[in-house]
């Protein structure tokens, strides 16, 4: 069993309440989980309006997969026209 995790730093400009992240985020989170198969959760930041830090995992039977999944995920996000991709860091184990 291989495990896969991705630590995502966002920045969402132009976010001026809790509830506009919340928002984004879910919709966001709910794209990610159905087109991908995996979980994801915000990990930190929880209080700032205009940062997010998402934990997103897999896991596989290879590490090949795990580790392509996540990098498919991390281009998605990029791709993503209202959030900002700061920093990740990807792990499989």
């Amino acid at each position: 069993m291989t495990l896969g995790t991705v630590d995502i730093t966002l920045n969402l400009p132009g976010c001026r309440s809790l509830k506009e992240k919340r928002s984004r985020l879910k919709r966001l989170t709910a794209e990610i989980r159905r087109e991908f198969n995996v979980s994801v959760a915000e990990i930190d930041k929880n209080d700032l309006h205009q940062t997010a830090c998402l934990g997103i995992a897999v896991v596989a039977n290879d590490r090949a997969y795990a580790n392509a999944v996540l990098s498919k995920v991390v281009e998605r996000i990029e791709r993503q026209p209202e959030v900002y991709l700061q920093d990740y860091r990807l792990s499989v184990v």
